[in-house]
């Protein structure tokens, strides 16, 4: 086994990290779980690239004051005459508990807390890991909205790569499918051919839930048109699931891209 300069080979200290992160979750949950009934509030740093205005709206790609995407509609207002600090966090997430269990959920960056009143409790700055590993197992075995809204704080949680636990929560079928249709949606803003292709794997699963794959071919449609446009090609062309082929001809119809325009001039001059 090779040794590190801390004295320890480097896939027992990987396997030491993953237990001490899973072992902080727990305690997480733990304290959250004791908790009265009422509002249970916890910050955690945000990974590079996202700020917020500590409301409703959370920015994303983030560089030099310059924003490549938007995922919390703003509503009404107009960006373009009013200003307001877009802050690097932190992430802030407010549940609503009871009885232990977690009935709502709310995730906002920047900004800072309301003076805590009577039913609040809050438990502070916690670890991003713990955070974001907490939140993936809420995802994972809850079955209400929570678990849905449970995915976004996990994704922008710092120094956390998530899409592996995304493509587990995609792919099992005891996970909700509200929960599931967002893990493929964060699935097709992750970065790399490994998410790519984990979401070609969703669409080709005949076992998998129909709208669970739907989301896939969608998510697919969000890569870059290098990943992305040769996916929904081979979909178009090869799946057995004639909806699929058509969502899959859809999203290439809005991609511009020269190799979609060949793909239906060959479909369409078929003999």
């Amino acid at each position: 086994m090779k040794t590190t300069a801390w004295g320890v080979g480097s896939g027992a200290w990987v396997g030491l990290t993953l237990i001490v992160t899973a072992a902080a979750a727990q305690t997480l949950e733990r304290r959250i779980a004791a908790a009265p009934d009422g509002t249970v509030r916890l910050s955690f740093a945000a990974r590079p690239g996202v700020c917020g205005d500590g409301r409703g709206s959370v920015s994303m790609d983030c560089d030099d004051g310059t924003c490549g995407r938007y995922t919390v509609n703003v509503g009404n207002r107009d960006r373009s005459e009013v200003e307001y600090d877009c802050d690097p966090g932190p992430v802030r997430v407010s549940m609503r508990v009871s009885g232990g269990h977690i009935t709502s959920l709310r995730t906002y960056v920047g900004g800072r807390w309301r003076t805590a009143t009577d039913g609040v409790t809050d438990l502070g700055t916690v670890g991003a890991r713990e955070a974001a590993t907490y939140f993936l197992a809420l995802a994972a075995k809850d079955s209400d909205a929570a678990a849905e809204h449970a995915v976004f704080p996990a994704i922008i949680a710092d120094s956390v790569t998530v899409w592996p636990d995304l493509l587990r929560l995609a792919k099992n079928t005891r996970v909700s499918r509200r929960a599931r249709r967002q893990a493929v949606f964060w699935l097709g803003q992750a970065a790399g051919e490994a998410a790519t292709k984990g979401l070609s794997d969703l669409v080709e699963d005949r076992t998998g839930d129909r709208e669970v794959r739907e989301q896939a071919v969608f998510a697919l449609s969000q890569r870059p048109h290098d990943e992305g446009v040769p996916a929904l090609i081979r979909i178009a062309r090869e799946n057995p699931d004639p909806e699929l082929r058509k969502k899959a001809i859809f999203w290439l119809g809005q991609s511009d891209d020269p190799r979609a325009l060949a793909l239906f001039e060959e479909l369409l001059t078929r003999p």
